[in-house]
């Protein structure tokens, strides 16, 4: 293929980690047919999936999420055997439950039940036994899920994008969309200067979501926020290794929640924040509250993980009313569809891929994505008010 080939059957709009999966699976039906374009280089940190690790887990609080996430493992072993390459890293979970939490947490075990997942209760005694790096009240128990752990968020970004090259699809960097019309039964795309025309689209641009609804005279109710992980510099780090360490998450609102070394050599940790910023026009620099916040945490209940702050990484996510995604054709568009990961995507980031393309290629996907829609209440015009009114909802799921 050539740099100046103009027409495509698929146009990706948006290469972070759900726009490359989506330009990897698509590239896997129609080739050298996708066109995937980001405005930004490739690979950059503006958005919501460039860092070392996201947790991937099956813990959630009904039946269709853990069904997706079930589906989302099977996809990404597919799309490893494809790459060669490994990205989920099983090192089981440990969702931390005390006695006050806003939380249910007889929804997330009556899930994890009714879809065949296994999981435990561990008391304050067996935790300590199992897991002597943490420190917890006694009034905190345990529920241990051995699938949890992480996805390698760069190199699966970088995997799928990789693989979508090697089938032929192209893919561009530094190409802002400022343009996106209807022309004879398809679309004609502007981009960096350039046009583009392609029969289907995808929009998957993470905060940007709404700049290119627009052209639709659509506008989504979305929150976009500045969040931040610290990586500690712990002298006892090879107690935190992948195989003796297990990802967690303490179940409250604003909760806390960490890994094991992987990527960089500290035990990283983070604290949700919820500091509403515009994406064009923000702050790159941690907020030292929420580090504190992260630090003190750390030092009190996983003591020897503690150490000198390795470093800080913002990003950015894009929040719904209600914590569910967007995966759906945008109404009135059937050939154009779009995905909002609501905070906590990245560990269905293929599966995702995948489903986007079985709506663009066959109308229809096996999956349950009712809760997904663009017609449910919580996106109806009045629902922003949600964010003020309601706060943001269960926030368990972002991690």
């Amino acid at each position: 293929m050539t740099s100046f080939k103009n027409s495509f059957t698929t146009i990706v709009i948006g290469l972070g980690g759900l726009g490359s999966a989506a330009a990897y699976w698509l590239s896997r039906e129609q080739g050298s047919e996708v066109l995937g374009i980001e405005q930004f280089a490739l690979g950059h940190e503006r958005g919501e999936s460039q860092d070392h690790s996201r947790i991937i887990r099956l813990t959630y609080h009904n039946e269709p999420y853990v069904r997706f996430a079930q589906a989302a493992y099977k996809t990404w072993a597919e799309m490893e055997e494809d790459a060669g390459e490994q990205v989920v890293v099983k090192t089981g979970e440990l969702n931390f439950w005390p006695d006050s939490t806003t939380l249910r947490e007889e929804d997330y075990n009556r899930a994890m039940a009714a879809c065949g997942v296994g999981f435990e209760r561990l008391d304050p005694v067996e935790l300590a036994r199992r897991f002597p790096q943490f420190r917890l009240p006694d009034e905190v128990h345990g529920i241990y899920q051995p699938d949890g752990g992480l996805v390698g968020a760069i190199k699966a970004n970088e995997a799928h994008r990789r693989m979508a090259r090697r089938n032929g699809a192209t893919l561009l960097d530094n190409m802002p969309v400022s343009g996106i019309r209807q022309i004879n039964g398809g679309y004609r795309v502007t981009a960096g200067g350039r046009e583009f025309e392609a029969q289907k689209l995808v929009i998957a641009a993470g905060p940007w979501t709404n700049t290119l609804l627009a052209h639709f005279g659509f506008r989504l109710p979305l929150r976009v926020t500045h969040e931040q992980v610290t990586y500690f510099n712990s002298p006892h780090l090879d107690e935190f290794r992948p195989d003796r360490f297990p990802v967690w998450i303490w179940m409250i609102l604003d909760n806390f929640y960490g890994f094991p070394v992987y990527g960089a050599e500290g035990v990283k940790v983070a604290k949700d924040r919820f500091a509403p910023v515009d994406p064009d026009n923000r702050s790159f620099e941690p907020d030292a509250k929420n580090e504190k916040e992260v630090s003190d945490f750390v030092a009190r209940h996983i003591p020897r993980g503690h150490g000198p702050v390795l470093y800080t990484r913002t990003c950015l996510l894009t929040h719904t009313p209600d914590v569910d995604f967007v995966l759906d054709r945008v109404p009135g568009h059937p050939d154009v569809v779009c995905t909002v990961g609501a905070t906590h995507a990245f560990k269905f980031a293929s599966v995702i891929g995948r489903t986007l393309t079985d709506l663009l290629q066959r109308g229809e996907t096996a999956h349950d994505i009712s809760l997904f829609r663009f017609d449910r209440s919580a996106l109806q015009p009045d629902a922003e008010r949600a964010f003020e009114i309601d706060g943001f909802g269960d926030f368990s799921q972002k991690a």
